[in-house]
C-alpha cells in the first residue's frame, strides 16, 4: 500500500499540469484573438471619448447637448468662462491643431487667449458654434485614422494633449452648468 500513495500524487500531480497547461493555452490563445492597442487606436480612442463616445467621463457632445444660447451665454459673477466661450475657446484650438496636422496655414492669432473665447452668441451663432467644434472634432479624428505610421509618431504628443485639453474644457462646461442649474446628472456627472 506504500507505493500506492504516492501513485496517487504522482497522478493527481500529472492532472494537475494537464489542467494548468490546458488553462494557459486557453488564455493565451483568447490573447492572439484579442486585438492589441496600437499608438492609432490609443490616440483615436482619446480623441473620440473627448467629443462623442461615453466612456467613464462625459464627452464634449453630450456636454453642450439641450443648451440654448442663452444658457450657453450665462456667466456666474466669480469670472468662469461661459459655455458658450468654452465651446468657442474648443473649436479655436482644435482647429489650430488640425490646419497644421494638414499642413496649412491656422487661423490668424495674435498670442492673446482670451480672444479664444469670444462670447458673441444667439440663437444662429451657438447652433453654429456647436456644429463648428464636432465638425473640427471629426475632421482631427478622420485625418489621425488615415495618418502614416511616421506622422502617427511625430504627432502623438500633440494628439494626447489635445484630448487632454478637451477634456479639461469639458469639465469646466459640466461645472458652469452645474452652477446655472441645467446640467442633468443622468448624462454622466452626479
Amino acid at each position: 500500500m506504500r507505493g500506492f500513495v504516492p501513485c496517487i500524487k504522482t497522478q493527481y500531480m500529472k492532472h494537475l499540469l494537464f489542467l494548468l497547461l490546458l488553462a494557459g493555452m486557453c488564455f493565451s490563445s483568447a490573447a492572439q484573438k484579442a486585438t492589441a492597442a496600437t499608438l492609432r487606436s490609443v490616440l483615436l480612442d482619446e480623441l473620440k471619448t473627448t467629443h462623442n463616445k461615453k466612456e467613464w467621463f462625459v464627452p464634449v457632445n453630450t456636454a453642450v447637448e439641450g443648451l440654448t444660447a442663452e444658457q450657453a451665454m450665462w456667466k456666474d459673477s466669480s469670472g468662469n468662462h461661459s459655455v458658450g466661450q468654452l465651446v468657442n475657446h474648443l473649436a479655436f484650438w482644435n482647429a489650430q491643431q488640425l490646419a497644421k496636422f494638414k499642413g496649412e496655414k491656422p487661423g490668424a492669432f495674435n498670442g492673446n487667449n482670451d480672444e479664444t473665447f469670444d462670447n458673441k452668441l444667439d440663437k444662429n451663432s451657438w447652433a453654429a458654434s456647436v456644429k463648428k467644434l464636432d465638425d473640427i472634432l471629426t475632421q482631427l479624428e478622420q485625418l489621425i485614422s488615415k495618418a502614416d505610421e511616421a506622422k502617427l509618431q511625430s504627432w502623438a504628443a500633440t494628439i494626447a494633449n489635445i484630448s487632454t485639453h478637451n477634456a479639461y474644457h469639458t469639465g469646466q462646461i459640466i461645472f458652469v452648468r452645474k452652477l446655472h442649474g441645467n446640467w442633468d446628472p443622468e448624462k454622466g456627472v452626479k
